[in-house]
């Protein structure tokens, strides 16, 4: 059994995404930022630096903080959704890495200044939107010759998809990018992927676009 701690975050999602299609036997405990919860002294216990998600794997006591470290662990006890050396496997790591260095910065800051304070700061505004419409087009080059960004579905995924489902947050034109809008669709129907969404507390149903 591994313990997750977590929120209705896309970091949150990625980690009951991947114990959901890795059908690892998991139980989410809601670490609710908004009431900061993740300041809590138990919870530094796990994560030092008070961010979730987290995860404690009662069958070692291995505690892990940060997303994309806890996609590795969790791909390298199941033996799933990333290889396990070689070139695919740098592939899956190098466009995981994508995700947390790139993509989840921006679009975090391009949340806090166009969605939760709009109009506060426009030259932020037009700087991290910019930098979210370069990101979206690295990802729809990518996946205009690729089924998913590593050819097979892998944890890279499962890091990237959540950020993409902010979407409504994120004023693009999905005509620009067929390739993502068409690789999120694949994903958001994936029963595991609904099942993590949900993690760990129903926010509502996956949104998806027009």
């Amino acid at each position: 059994m591994i313990d997750l701690y977590t929120w209705t975050t896309p970091n949150g999602r990625k980690a009951s995404i991947a114990l959901e299609e890795m059908d690892l036997p998991y139980q989410a405990h809601p670490i609710d930022i908004t009431k900061g919860h993740q300041f809590a002294p138990e919870f530094l216990t796990i994560s030092p630096n008070n961010k979730i998600p987290a995860i404690v794997d009662r069958a070692n006591g291995q505690t892990l903080m940060e997303s994309g470290a806890i996609l590795i662990y969790l791909a390298e006890k199941s033996a799933m959704f990333m290889p396990n050396a070689g070139p695919r496997r740098l592939r899956v790591i190098e466009w995981l890495m994508w995700q947390m260095g790139g993509l989840g910065p921006m679009l975090g800051q391009l949340h806090h200044f166009l969605h939760y304070n709009h109009g506060m700061d426009p030259y932020a505004e037009q700087r991290y939107h910019g930098e979210a419409l370069r990101l979206y087009g690295v990802l729809d080059r990518r996946l205009a010759d690729h089924e998913y960004v590593a050819d097979d579905y892998s944890v890279a995924d499962m890091a990237i998809w959540p950020w993409i489902s902010r979407f409504e947050w994120h004023d693009i034109d999905w005509t620009i990018f067929p390739n993502v809008k068409r690789w999120y669709q694949v994903i958001a129907n994936r029963p595991a992927v609904a099942r993590g969404y949900a993690q760990p507390i129903a926010a509502g149903d996956i949104p998806l676009p027009a």
